[in-house]
């Protein structure tokens, strides 16, 4: 299952390992599309990788300290430091060829 982030938890979370981390709103119709292919990434890549979500309308101090300007963005985190950045929807193989790079 995927993770929800917050300003409290964020920092912590990202700092070991890969991290993907979904920025999205509920509102944003692409990120609807989207959400089925993380729940999936999030089963697919347990215990080698960290699937989780941000919601840019509960945490925009989060979208703007990584400058998301549009959503859906993934980013791929690796020990804390931003590695990829994939804006818009993307097929879930997509996102996984990337992912792959950082494991």
């Amino acid at each position: 299952m995927e993770k929800i982030l917050t300003t409290d938890n964020f920092d912590f979370t990202i700092k070991q390992g890969v991290t993907l981390v979904d920025f999205w709103a509920s509102w944003c119709g692409p990120c609807k599309m989207l959400a089925p292919s993380i729940k999936e990434l999030a089963e697919d890549y347990d215990g080698r990788a960290q699937i989780c979500k941000v919601d840019v309308d509960e945490y925009p101090e989060l979208a703007e300290r990584y400058g998301v300007y549009s959503i859906p963005s993934v980013f791929i985190f690796k020990e804390g430091d931003v590695k990829e950045k994939l804006v818009g929807f993307r097929v879930k193989s997509q996102i996984a060829e990337v992912l792959d790079k950082y494991l």
